[in-house]
């Protein structure tokens, strides 16, 4: 930028009265006025202008590896179907050359376990499904791609209306504070807990509608213990009104329910025996207590035993959906079913709302930038369209669901759980939930249950302690 100096220069002389000493005085002349010059004005060396620097694209350069492999879960027909045809379209449409291989590798925790001692080597997938607590505790050791880097790329990245296009909120929830608001994820699908209801059933008992509040539910499924469903498969297992399968999920769902949360995001802490919790697993407690519920004793129980009749109620993953359809058509005689919010203490409902991302481990650039293409690609408007019908899974574009008309009127169940979205809640997204997940919540919840006779208060309090133990544990090794 230019600057100009002024300096101003005055020259004043200054005249001498000179005074003479004679015997007869003389008068001095007048003095005489020096002329006053102008000011002179010096201009400063102009100096030249100052250009920006000129901003290096770390990209500019980089040429895609060719050949990428993805680590995901994704079983059953429709979804493996699905994912070898995405992969297809992408490998023989994309302009760069790539090759995704896609590889199915175990569940959500086998492949956190897999991850766990090959962070920061060769041998990490190109991407890989993870939940955002489990890439937050991979970035423990600074192990994850910072997305950041790409997705506004001019070349490379997603323009502003791709952005938008997402719902904020599960734009949002790949972006982690705890590291400096990098986003380690993108993602491809959402789904929230539900409660699954016979409808046939509580018709039978006397309702006209599922239940909205933990009082109306307790009621209700006290009474289907005591009340077989007429439409039940023949030799199936006893009536109950709830099966709880030992999941932190649901652990969750039913603190959200009861109008809690399980973290505090201001003091860092887990907060698993807040009053609200308290409340919830009391009330879960006593359904136990009174023979009005028990336990999920294998995988999946509880869709088999709603699909026989034999049970009224099931809180799981709206995901389940086509699963559940599935159980109640298997033995001929289905009845009318459907989902609903889980019951609740509060004025509206509260849903947790979760799902998995896809994430890019850290490798070499040419493997970072094939695999965010790729991930930019599985996350586009029309792949999710195409991903979000096949899988059951809830679209994560606006632009989708605006056109799933279709499916919405083909699915009523999947309407109702999709309107419940706007109440969703999230399950905190810190390094080490895994551990507190297996560790602590899930051995707590059987010991509620098992005894009647067991101090909720103190179970908790003690699981609180533990989780903020491992908390405190994994933060340590931030890098």
């Amino acid at each position: 930028m230019r600057r100009t100096s002024v300096l101003f220069v005055a020259v004043i002389l200054i005249a001498s009265l000179v005074l003479g000493a004679c015997a007869k005085a003389t008068e001095a002349p007048a003095p005489t006025e020096a002329p006053t010059e102008a000011p002179v004005v010096t201009e400063a060396p102009t100096e030249a202008p100052t250009e920006a620097p000129t901003e290096v694209d770390p990209w500019a350069d980089v040429v895609p590896a060719k050949e990428i492999v993805w680590w995901h879960q994704h079983t059953g027909e429709a979804r493996e179907a699905a994912i070898a045809k995405i992969v297809e379209d992408f490998n023989t449409t994309n302009e760069y050359g790539i090759t995704v291989t896609a590889e199915y590798a175990g569940s959500y925790t086998d492949i956190f376990n897999k991850m766990l001692p090959i962070l920061n080597t060769a041998d990490v997938p190109d991407v890989v499904v993870g939940y955002q607590n489990q890439v937050a505790t991979y970035q423990l050791a600074d192990a994850m791609f910072d997305m950041n880097e790409l997705i506004d790329h001019p070349k490379y990245g997603l323009t502003k209306e791709e952005q938008e296009d997402f719902f904020p909120g599960f734009f949002a929830q790949d972006v982690l504070s705890l590291f400096g608001n990098q986003r380690l994820g993108l993602a491809p699908n959402r789904s929230m807990e539900v409660m699954y209801y016979n409808m046939d059933w509580l018709t039978e008992l006397g309702y006209d509608a599922p239940p909205t509040t933990p009082e109306q539910f307790k009621e209700m499924a006290c009474k289907a213990a005591a009340t077989p469903f007429s439409g039940a498969t023949e030799g199936a297992a006893s009536p109950t009104g709830y099966e709880l399968s030992i999941d932190t999920s649901r652990f969750a769902s039913w603190t959200f329910a009861f109008g809690g949360d399980m973290f505090d995001y201001t003091a860092n802490q887990f907060t698993l025996n807040s009053d609200a919790a308290v409340q919830a697993w009391t009330f879960i407690q006593s359904l136990f207590a009174d023979g009005c519920a028990r336990l999920v004793t294998e995988n999946y129980g509880d869709q088999t035993d709603f699909g026989n009749g034999t049970l009224l109620f099931s809180v799981g993953s709206s995901s389940g959906l086509p699963y559940y359809g599935d159980a109640v058509e298997a033995d001929g005689t289905p009845f009318e079913w459907s989902v609903a919010a889980i019951p609740h203490t509060t004025a509206d409902p509260v849903q947790n709302v979760y799902g998995a991302s896809v994430s890019i481990p850290k490798s070499t650039p040419e493997r970072e930038l094939a695999a965010w293409l790729f991930v930019k690609y599985y996350t586009s408007a029309d792949v999710n369209a195409e991903w979000a019908k096949a899988s059951g899974y809830f679209p994560v574009k606006q632009s989708v669901a605006a056109k799933f008309q279709d499916v919405f009127a083909a699915d009523p169940a999947y309407k109702t759980a999709f309107d419940l979205l706007k109440f969703g809640k999230f399950e905190p997204p810190v390094p080490g939930y895994d551990f507190v997940r297996d560790n602590v919540i899930e051995p707590v919840m059987t010991s509620i249950v098992d005894d009647p006779t067991a101090d909720v208060k103190a179970l908790l309090d003690q699981a609180n302690i533990d989780a903020n133990a491992i908390l405190a544990e994994q933060m340590a090794q931030i890098k």
